[in-house]
């Protein structure tokens, strides 16, 4: 029988027309158990044709984290993706699928010593630091490797801020580079991460002009650059229109170009830009209720086996299964299906009246979602299907 599900224009700005049809006619077509998360491979061939393509000189690295699943590392590697890796379990996933040394970098500013020693042994040669541990580190593991050390650059703006953890300013950031090279690394760079969710395209032009100083205070000391690894950040929608990747590269190009040498090496790195917004989250809803002044909904994907982001505020648009297009909304507090009062998704949620035991779409779900999943309770980590 065919499913009916309530779109509304706010939807269609949401996700692409085609990843909705090809989703909506896989429903209507396979026999299956939610929750799962459906892929679009031809989305994500769109977005990997458009990052990098307004930077000159660029090289694309998809940061593994966003989505490690293997159907979706072994499509970026058809597709000549490059990778940006943080842990041996990633490390292993890509040799697993033999993805050459060459085509893979790791921008963790801190590794462990068992992910150090395996990419020396695999050959990985692109290594961040912020430290000297790092430093002391890297000189006892991969001797002599290219690396680029990490600044501290303004976050605002973006909806997972990544500026506390990592990254040093200009000036200790200069002792860093002078004391790699001594310890007989090559320091052939500087990277930075305007924030995760970035819709402040301003972080971009604010971190270049920061790079750009310690660019000519290592010139100063005899250490020349090559490369400049500008990191993620590029925004997806959710609930709302975002800036677009393509200004955000014309204004990043411009200012490299007239700002750093001609012939400068940008590395980029985009996870949630790759994958997000063509990933479909399909659920069921397993039961309502009415506590207090609250609506509750309880779907079968949550917090813990999916989509850990919205602890950290990401919001999600939702599609609901229903024969009646007319029903009206009401407030709803979304929460999964775990013990853990935890658990909750999202708050005062419009939603049309769903029925228990219908779906419920999750739009641009593909990003930090199954990567971030776990067990807990005893609810399995959802199956990602490439449509």
């Amino acid at each position: 029988m065919t499913k009916i599900f309530k779109i509304e224009p706010s939807h269609r700005k949401i996700i692409s027309k085609p990843t909705l049809l090809k989703a909506l006619t896989y429903l209507d077509k396979k026999a299956f158990e939610t929750p799962f998360l459906l892929i679009d491979t031809e989305r994500v061939k769109e977005k990997v044709d458009i990052i990098g393509k307004n930077i000159r000189n660029s090289k694309v690295f998809y940061a593994v984290k966003a989505n490690p699943d293997i159907e979706v590392i072994k499509f970026l590697h058809s597709l000549g993706m490059g990778f940006e890796i943080a842990s041996e379990g990633e490390l292993k996933l890509l040799e697993a699928i033999r993805v050459p040394a060459d085509r893979i970098i790791t921008s963790n500013p801190v590794k462990s010593f068992k992910f150090l020693s395996l990419a020396a042994k695999y050959g990985l040669r692109y290594f961040a630091f912020d430290s000297k541990d790092e430093v002391d580190k890297m000189k006892k593991y991969v001797p002599g490797s290219n690396v680029y050390v990490r600044l501290t650059v303004p976050n605002e703006g973006s909806e997972w801020p990544l500026s506390r953890k990592f990254g040093v300013e200009p000036d200790d950031a200069l002792s860093l580079v002078l004391y790699a090279k001594k310890k007989g690394l090559n320091p052939v760079g500087i990277t930075f991460h305007v924030g995760s969710q970035c819709t402040n395209m301003h972080n971009w032009s604010t971190a270049l002009l920061k790079a750009k100083a310690l660019w000519d205070m290592a010139g100063e000391k005899g250490i020349m650059f090559g490369m400049l690894n500008i990191g993620g950040g590029y925004p997806i929608k959710y609930t709302k229109d975002v800036v677009n990747i393509e200004p955000i590269e014309k204004v990043s190009d411009r200012l490299i170009y007239e700002k750093f040498p001609a012939g400068t090496e940008v590395f980029i790195e985009p996870g949630r830009a790759v994958v997000g917004d063509a990933g479909i989250f399909v659920c069921k809803v397993i039961g309502k209720a009415r506590r207090g002044d609250e609506n509750w909904l309880y779907i079968d994907v949550g917090v813990f086996n999916g989509l850990m982001e919205s602890v950290g505020g990401i919001k999600y648009s939702y599609i609901v299964e229903s024969s009646d297009r007319k029903r009206h909304k009401k407030q709803w507090t979304v929460t999964g299906p775990s013990c853990d009062s935890f658990d909750v998704i999202d708050k005062d949620v419009a939603l049309p009246e769903p029925k228990v035991g219908g779906l419920i779409l999750i739009l641009s779900s593909g990003a930090y979602t199954i990567s971030y999943a776990s067990e807990f309770n005893g609810f399995s980590i959802p199956k990602t299907i490439l449509i």
